[in-house]
């Protein structure tokens, strides 16, 4: 079988699919949503480093550099 992913734009798409779900007796499972769809605190993380660098705290490694190990 497949899956479906659905995505209702407002609350009342939302009500009127899970309504017509329930009357067709198709199971389904609902999961909430943020607004992010990664986890808090990998985008704090990933906050943090755009913050970084606007501000100028970074490092420059050359491509050769890379591979030293001296």
């Amino acid at each position: 079988m497949e899956t479906l992913i659905v995505q209702p734009k407002n609350k009342e798409q939302l009500i009127a699919l899970k309504a017509i779900m329930k009357a067709l007796k198709v199971d389904f499972k609902t999961e909430k949503s943020g607004s992010e769809p990664y986890n808090d605190e990998f985008v704090a993380k990933m906050k943090r480093s755009e913050d970084d660098v606007k501000a100028g705290r970074t490092a420059t490694i050359e491509p050769a550099d890379i591979w030293n190990l001296d």
